[in-house]
């Protein structure tokens, strides 16, 4: 098999074609048992190619997709606030926020620090951030409330 150029999509053409997948109806799931099958159907449906790069799907355009019946929380995005010069979580969010690994991997150092976040829009989470959703200006923003940190995270 030879790797062929990617799709590229215009916003229009993948509108267009997501509406005539789902003008189809039921289409059976192309891998059984993965959890990222409808996913997986849905990029052999657009001729896309698999990848688990955090990098979009075809063109400008990243693909999710969930079951119905899940409560799985989806990942949007894993990525570094700009301006990266300035090198912002490692000198100032790490130092000041971050807390240390809980993993007996040895990969990481004693000294190492995360500062990773599971958010929702429903509720700030026990460090207090949260999601929050402006379609009049169609953003995403991230929101701090230090009254929602809980006690175990005080410091």
């Amino acid at each position: 098999m030879t790797d062929s150029a990617p799709i590229i999509y215009s916003k229009t053409e993948f509108i267009d074609k997501l509406k005539e997948i789902a003008a189809r109806g039921w289409v059976l799931n192309a891998r059984k048992g993965n959890s990222g099958g409808i996913g997986n159907t849905l990029e052999d449906l657009l001729g896309i190619t698999e990848n688990n790069l955090p990098i979009p799907n075809s063109g400008e355009w990243e693909l999710k997709t969930q079951r119905l019946s899940t409560s799985s929380l989806i990942t949007l995005f894993h990525m570094e606030p700009s301006p990266r010069a300035l090198h912002f979580v490692p000198s100032i969010l790490l130092p000041k926020y971050g807390w240390s690994l809980q993993s007996d991997s040895s990969h990481y150092s004693q000294e190492e620090l995360s500062f990773r976040q599971t958010m929702t829009t429903t509720t700030p989470t026990s460090r207090g951030f949260k999601v929050l959703v402006d379609d009049c200006q169609k953003k995403i923003q991230i929101s701090f409330d230090s009254s929602a940190v809980s006690e175990e995270h005080a410091d």
